[in-house]
């Protein structure tokens, strides 16, 4: 009986860290309508950015927290941005750079793509639709 409650309970274990393993790896298909990921305590200098220090990206395959997260800690380690606001429901990243400094398309394609998800679109300033 213990080796078969512990052979349930190591399957288990394994199976839930397989799934948690290949999150980045799957087709994302979860319906978040709306939702809009709370910045982390880090990112919270969007409200101060200045539209020229603003840099909308229009992001496929965005979905989930987990996607939101992953993105906030990618571009929260350059030296160069201020924060990042991520909008699940309308897929957009919105990052504010630091006074005086900006990111050029190439690198923040780079950025995104790398991380697993597709652009669409990128917009400076702070109108975006």
């Amino acid at each position: 009986m213990k080796i078969s409650i512990t052979a349930i309970l190591f399957m288990t274990l394994f199976f839930a860290l397989q799934s948690h393993a290949q999150h980045g790896e799957h087709e994302h298909n979860h319906n978040h309508e709306g939702q809009v990921a709370e910045p982390s305590a880090a990112s919270n200098d969007m409200g101060n950015a200045a539209c020229e220090d603003t840099i909308n990206i229009k992001v496929s395959g965005l979905v989930c927290d987990f996607c939101a997260r992953s993105l906030e800690k990618v571009f929260l380690k350059r030296s160069d941005v201020a924060g990042i606001k991520v909008d699940l429901g309308k897929g957009f990243v919105a990052v504010a750079t630091k006074p005086g400094l900006t990111i050029d398309d190439a690198t923040l394609t780079k950025l995104i793509t790398d991380s697993g998800y597709n652009v669409n679109a990128i917009q400076r300033g702070c109108e975006h639709g």
